[in-house]
C-alpha cells in the first residue's frame, strides 16, 4: 500500500482531494493528506483491504456511474458529481496511469459546493432535478440499458437520502420480480428473496396504479390494516417509510419503483424526483426489452426455436471446467424423401416434432439445431445414469412422434476443454447407427 510514484507526493500539501487507486482491484495505493482528513483516516495503511468505492462513496460494490471504462492514459476526463456520503458537489479531474505494470486511476476532487455545505438538508432537493436530467444524460450514453438503470438507481438512492432503490416487474405468472435494486452501504439486499412475489401482495398498488396514484408512507405502520399483506412484506425487509411511483406501458402499470427509508421530511421532494425519471426509466426498459428479443432471435433457429450455431458458439465459449459433461447428436433420418415425395411444409414438421422429442428429454440443457437434420443436446453436471435414462426417454418421445433418429452420445465425468473431442466421438456414433438403419431398411441412405 505505502510504495507508491514519488510524483504523487506533489498533491501531499495541496488543498484539494487527490487519490490514487488500482483500476483492477479498487485497492487505494494514495491519498494526499486533505482527502485523509476529509475522511477521518490518518494514513493510507489503515485501508489495507478496503475498495475506493466503500471509503469514497460508502458503496458494497462498484459505483454503477464509475468512470474507469473511460479513462485513458495522458488525458483528463472531468465532470461534476455530488458526493451524498460528504454531502458535496466536486468537479473531478480523471485520468489513467501506469505504474509498476498496474493501471491507475489518478482523481483530483475540486470542492465546488460553496455556501451549499452550510444549507439545511431540505435545501439538497433545490436543484434535484437538474441534477437528475444531468445523470439522466449520462446514463443514455451507456449503450447497454441495464447499466443505465444501475446508474440511475444508484444515483437516485443516493441523492435521495435512501437504503434502497429498486424495480419491480410484473412477470408472465402475475407476480412481481425485483430485477433492478442498489442498496446503501450496510443494508441487506433483497433481491433474491423478492423474486414471484405473489398477486395478493402488490394488488392494492396496482389498483392505486389504475387510478394514477402512487404510494407515499412517512410510517408503514399506518398500512396494517388496511394493506395487511403488503405490511408484512415490507415489515419484514425493515421498511419504515417509502415512496413507490408506477412504471408503464402505454396506460398499463406494468411494474413500479421507489425508495426505501428516504427521510420523513423530503417524501414530496423524493416523489416529485421519482415522478420524473420514472418515464426515463419506463422507456429505457423497452429499450431493454427490444434489444433481448433481437439478441434472442439473432441465437434462434426460427422453425424449432432451438438455439442456432451461434448460439451453440456462445454456449460452448461460456462452458467451465471440472463438471460432467455430455453430448447428444441426433439425425432426422429420411428428412429427404419426406421433402421430395410429401413437400418441404410436411418435412418441417417432421423436424419439429424431432425438436420437440429432444425438448422433452433435455429441455433445461443446451439445445441447438446445426444442421438441416442435426440437432444437438450440450449438457454439463449430469449424472451418467440420468443421461441414460433421457436417451432411453428421447427414444421413446420421437417414436411417440413418429420421427426416427439417429442418436449418437458421449458423456465425460471430468471436463476439461475437450468438447471438440466428445462431438466428434457422438457424431461418430449416430453416423453409425444411421448406416445401421439404413442397412437392416433396405432404403437409400441418399434419400
Amino acid at each position: 500500500m505505502g510504495h507508491f510514484n514519488n510524483f504523487w507526493k506533489f498533491f501531499d500539501n495541496i488543498n484539494e482531494l487527490v487519490y490514487v487507486s488500482d483500476m483492477d482491484s479498487y485497492e487505494i495505493i494514495y491519498m494526499n493528506r486533505k482527502c485523509l482528513e476529509t475522511y477521518g483516516v490518518s494514513s493510507v495503511d489503515e485501508l489495507n483491504g478496503k475498495k475506493c468505492y466503500e471509503v469514497l462513496q460508502g458503496n458494497s460494490s462498484p459505483c454503477a456511474a464509475c468512470s474507469n471504462v473511460r479513462l485513458s492514459e495522458g488525458e483528463f476526463a472531468e465532470y461534476k458529481f455530488f458526493n451524498p456520503l460528504l454531502n458535496k458537489y466536486f468537479l473531478l479531474m480523471d485520468t489513467m496511469t501506469a505504474e509498476n505494470g498496474r493501471r491507475c486511476r489518478f482523481e483530483l476532487a475540486v470542492d465546488i459546493s460553496g455556501h451549499e455545505a452550510s444549507r439545511q438538508m431540505l435545501d439538497r432537493y433545490e436543484d434535484l432535478e437538474k441534477r437528475v436530467n444531468d445523470i439522466i444524460k449520462h446514463a443514455a450514453c451507456e449503450p447497454d440499458p441495464d447499466r443505465s438503470l444501475e446508474i440511475m438507481l444508484e444515483f437516485l438512492g443516493k441523492t435521495l437520502n435512501g437504503e434502497r432503490a429498486y424495480i419491480f416487474e410484473k412477470n408472465q405468472s402475475g407476480g412481481d420480480d425485483n430485477t433492478y435494486e442498489w442498496t446503501a452501504a450496510g443494508v441487506t439486499p433483497e433481491k433474491k428473496n423478492l423474486q414471484n412475489v405473489p398477486p395478493e401482495v402488490c394488488e392494492n398498488w396496482y389498483r392505486y396504479f389504475r387510478e394514477n396514484k402512487n404510494i407515499v408512507y412517512d410510517d408503514i405502520e399506518k398500512m396494517r390494516d388496511e394493506d395487511p399483506l403488503q405490511y408484512e412484506n415490507l415489515k419484514n425487509q425493515n421498511i419504515r417509510s417509502i415512496v413507490v411511483v408506477p412504471l408503464y406501458d402505454d396506460d398499463r402499470a406494468t411494474g413500479f419503483y421507489g425508495i426505501d427509508n428516504p427521510p420523513k421530511q423530503a417524501l414530496e421532494q423524493t416523489l416529485n424526483m421519482l415522478r420524473i425519471v420514472g418515464y426515463f426509466i419506463s422507456s429505457t426498459i423497452k429499450k431493454r426489452d427490444m434489444m433481448n428479443r433481437l439478441r434472442e432471435l439473432s441465437l434462434q433457429d426460427q422453425l424449432t426455436k432451438l438455439g442456432n450455431r451461434r448460439a451453440m458458439d456462445e454456449y460452448i465459449f461460456s462452458l467451465g471446467s471440472g463438471k460432467s459433461l455430455a453430448v447428444v447428436y441426433c439425425d432426422i433420418t429420411r428428412l429427404k424423401l419426406m421433402n421430395d415425395t410429401m413437400g418441404h411444409k410436411m418435412g418441417d414438421e417432421l423436424i419439429c416434432r424431432a425438436a420437440e422429442s429432444l425438448r422433452a428429454a433435455f429441455g433445461e440443457y443446451g439445445l441447438f439445431r446445426i444442421g438441416g437434420d442435426e440437432l444437438l443436446a450440450v449438457c454439463t453436471d449430469i449424472d451418467e445414469d440420468d443421461f441414460q435414462n433421457r436417451i432411453k426417454l428421447l427414444r421413446e418421445k420421437a417414436a411417440e412422434n413418429s420421427v426416427n433418429l439417429a442418436i449418437g452420445t458421449a458423456w465425460k465425468e471430468n471436463y476439461e476443454n475437450d468438447l471438440q473431442r466428445l462431438m466428434n466421438e457422438a457424431e461418430k456414433m449416430m453416423y453409425k447407427e444411421k448406416s445401421e438403419y439404413y442397412k437392416k431398411s433396405g432404403l437409400d441412405r441418399r434419400k
